[in-house]
């Protein structure tokens, strides 16, 4: 991936925005202007959904943003917490074609902790709140009580296990002793850990209402998509990018934790890094490609230092066909939790053959990822 500039940074003299600007959704609106909805960090750690317009130069590469306001800020009860803190953060809005809608998932942090919830909008700038998601449970766990983050939607509906098309989601829940920072020297191994935070997807039915309005059930069918494997991502691995298909498949830009290496690492913080997935355009459970390596890692001063050091964290993508380049994406990621940078990734010729195999345990299916240099990294 090659960087671009960096295009919005906090404002100083903007108390919604003091502590950052970062992790933003990326879509064009009904107007095909792009917009982007950063998460503004206020004084305290208290997280609003910004809306901003990206500005183009001549060449149409991104360089600039105008601000527009807020799109959310916490209000409902599992926004909030007691002691006044709270937060609406790390939106992905997918605009879900069979709805006829923009659907964002975001986290919202409450007394429980961070859940996935999920608003509604026609054109981008009202927003219907629609609760935070339901799960099923999973193994005898109920998923609706457990953290999770780094939800996205895909924007057609998806055949869930037994071949009916349902409203699908990529997410990331925590199970217990998920927490790998505690134990940061386990090595990758060809056996997944069932208890590491992974990517996985669900799936939920959309009913009609008689007032022609959609109701979303529970999202059920739970599969772990993917788990950390390579080194730069042996600590965890989670949703970056909603998918986008492409004639190769669906395209996920998605982040991995490492912990630091090497005789200087100790107090070092971990390591935030972007690689990309291609799933099966039929049947996304499947893993047609992974990155064996990563495509960005923290390099910029902007990447190495800030708010949280060494992160690039990507959550918006945008298909050029504005430039008659169909075939080329941007990517706005997080960077060390203060700003917001954009990498632009062309997609290859080919997938290649050959890969990583994983063999998760508890049953779980067989996932092959295929290595290839293709995707060119940092």
């Amino acid at each position: 991936m090659r960087r671009l500039v960096p295009v919005m940074s906090p404002d100083p003299e903007n108390a919604l925005e003091v502590e950052g600007v970062l992790n933003p959704a990326a879509v064009r609106g009904p107007d095909g202007e792009l917009y982007l909805f950063p998460r503004l960090v206020g004084r305290g750690n208290y997280s609003r959904i910004g809306v901003a317009r990206v500005r183009f130069d001549g060449a149409g590469d991104p360089c600039g943003v105008e601000r527009l306001g807020v799109a959310l800020e916490p209000e409902a009860e599992y926004e909030r917490r007691p002691d006044g803190g709270g937060g609406c953060e790390d939106p992905r809005i997918t605009f879900v074609e069979p709805l006829g809608k923009y659907v964002m998932t975001y986290t919202a942090f409450s007394p429980a902790g961070p859940r996935i919830a999920l608003a509604v909008s026609d054109d981008l700038r009202s927003w219907e709140r629609l609760g935070l998601a339901r799960f099923g449970s999973y193994q005898g766990i109920e998923l609706d009580g457990v953290d999770n983050k780094d939800a996205t939607l895909f924007p057609v509906f998806i055949p869930n296990p037994l071949g009916q098309p349902e409203l699908a989601m990529l997410h990331r829940p925590v199970f217990a002793g998920a927490h790998r920072e505690e134990n940061p020297r386990r090595r990758p191994s060809d056996t997944a850990d069932l208890d590491q935070e992974s990517i996985w997807i669900s799936y939920c039915r959309i009913t009609r209402e008689s007032d022609g309005s959609h109701r979303l059930g529970r999202f059920t069918s739970h599969h772990r998509l993917a788990a950390p494997v390579s080194s730069w991502e042996r600590l965890k691995i989670g949703v970056g990018t909603p998918p986008v298909l492409t004639r190769l498949g669906w395209l996920v830009v998605y982040h991995g934790v490492s912990e630091p290496v090497g005789p200087a690492a100790t107090g070092r913080p971990p390591c935030y890094a972007a690689g990309v997935m291609v799933l099966s355009p039929d049947h996304p459970r499947v893993i047609r490609y992974r990155s064996p390596e990563p495509v960005l890692t923290p390099q910029l001063p902007e990447e190495r230092l800030g708010t949280v050091a060494n992160v690039v964290f990507p959550t918006g993508i945008d298909r050029r066909d504005d430039l008659g380049s169909p075939e080329r994406f941007d990517v706005y990621y997080g960077m060390a939790d203060d700003q917001i940078g954009v990498a632009r990734l062309d997609l290859p010729e080919l997938l290649p053959t050959g890969g990583v195999t994983v063999r998760p345990r508890r049953r779980e299916p067989l996932m092959t990822g295929h290595q290839d240099a293709r995707f060119p990294g940092p």
